[in-house]
């Protein structure tokens, strides 16, 4: 099957700063990172704190761009749920609901005839008309959620959301991702949950240090991933 996303050689590095006495140096966050994303896939991304999890997310779905390599994308589109997804915190959720939806790629006209379902599904209430500056996580998490579960997209990258908010809403995502996935949604999943990746993903990677040090079935990528964190610990 051919690949619909592509990354070839990706390398990403940040500028470090320095003193008044010293050169600034650079951080590289990803090194030569070599990845596919099939369509219908649900792909899930583990690894520690730093390891450049939500990096690859970003390069992935065009937010930055590499230093190096190359990203070819066959056409289809992508967006990026994450807690920090980019809201203007001044405008109301009903706003930051149109802007987003127009940002996938929408036109307004689509975005605001489906206002009433995104409004619904985020459990927001009359919270929807108010500044996301009142916001606390969990309802940031559920209005981005309820953007992109209905204006979907063809890829779907997730970064933690997953994992944030009360127990009732968290199931809720939980079961439209199964939705999803089931309807051959294309998913890349980034949690620390081991029970989300061996549940949802049909194939795992492990990032570590920038790159990826494994690649396989869930249930291996979860086994080496532990077998790790327990020798750094030891």
């Amino acid at each position: 099957m051919k690949p619909i996303i592509s990354l070839q050689n990706v390398a990403v590095r940040y500028k470090r700063s320095g003193n008044v006495f010293k050169r600034s140096s650079y951080f590289e966050a990803l090194k030569s990172i070599n990845l596919n994303i099939y369509s219908g896939e649900t792909l899930g991304i583990l690894g520690r704190n730093g390891s450049g999890k939500s990096t690859l997310l970003r390069i992935i779905s065009g937010v930055i761009r590499p230093d190096q390599g190359v990203i070819i994308n066959r056409g289809v589109s992508v967006s990026l749920l994450a807690l920090q997804a980019g809201f203007d915190s001044n405008l109301s959720g009903r706003d930051n609901a149109i802007l987003g939806g127009m940002l996938q790629g929408h036109s307004r006209r689509k975005v605001m005839a489906r206002l009433n379902e995104i409004q619904e599904y985020s459990e927001l209430g009359d919270f929807f008309f108010e500044p996301v500056r009142t916001y606390s996580t969990g309802m940031r998490t559920r209005l981005g959620f309820s953007i992109t579960n209905i204006i979907s997209p063809d890829v779907l990258l997730v970064d933690e959301v997953l994992s944030v908010g009360d127990k009732h809403f968290k199931e809720k995502a939980e079961r439209t991702m199964i939705g999803k996935i089931q309807s051959q949604q294309t998913v890349v999943l980034v949690t620390h949950s081991h029970h989300q990746i061996a549940r949802l993903c049909d194939r795992a990677i492990l990032i570590d240090e920038g790159t990826v040090f494994a690649t396989g079935k869930p249930c291996e990528v979860i086994s080496l991933y532990e077998e790790r964190l327990n020798t750094s610990i030891s």
